[in-house]
């Protein structure tokens, strides 16, 4: 895995207020998720004594899948919009891409 360069200054606060952003629409986004699917307020948790490991696995995987859609889709948007205002790209580029 290659290791990460530290990313420019200007990211930095841009790239803390997508993060905590990213990780609030995806609560969201999972709330009302389960809502369309359970027809539940609350979603299983790992700890309740009274849901079956499918339902908590199940909770978890699309949990875990909407958060990670949502952070690449924000994290994606952040970056364009430095690149745009900047013209340099917030991350380094990979070694071997053409």
């Amino acid at each position: 895995m290659a290791k990460k360069k530290k990313l420019p200054l200007a990211y930095q606060p841009v790239g803390f207020v997508l993060g905590w952003s990213s990780g609030w629409l995806s609560g969201l986004a999972f709330r009302k998720t389960w809502q369309a699917i359970r027809h539940e307020d609350d979603a299983p948790d790992a700890l309740d004594r009274d849901r079956g490991w499918g339902e908590i696995l199940l909770a978890a995987a699309i949990q875990g899948a909407i958060f990670a859609v949502v952070r690449s889709a924000v994290d994606r948007a952040g970056a364009k919009a430095i690149e745009r205002s900047t013209g340099t790209w917030p991350a380094s580029e990979k070694k071997g891409r053409a």
